[in-house]
């Protein structure tokens, strides 16, 4: 069994991942951290602050990946559109003979 914190770890990247529940996992998180109810609450001096450093960096680090990947799938799509003369000097012919023992 997976300790608590890695399984709400899991669970929060795949449904950042999930393009259907993106938005609103991000807005969930904005809103959590503007909102003064929290885990541990901010009146204590470090303790307070660790939860929300935490969902910063996590989620700027997955929102950041999901931006490179796409940005990379969008480049990638751009390059492999080309025309039919950039198709067929990529073509290889090749003339099969059989083989006979």
């Amino acid at each position: 069994m997976k300790f608590p914190i890695q399984a709400i770890y899991g669970w929060y990247r795949n449904a950042l991942r999930h393009p259907k529940y993106r938005w609103w996992i991000v807005c969930g998180s904005l809103l959590y951290l503007l909102s003064p109810i929290d885990i541990s609450p901010d009146v204590f001096p470090v303790v307070g602050e660790i939860d929300d450093i935490a969902l910063v960096a996590i989620l700027a680090a997955e929102v950041s990946q999901i931006a490179v990947e796409t940005l990379k799938q969008r480049r990638m799509g751009a390059s492999t559109t080309t025309s039919k003369d950039q198709v067929a000097q990529k073509t290889v012919e090749v003339d099969a003979v059989s083989v006979k023992e």
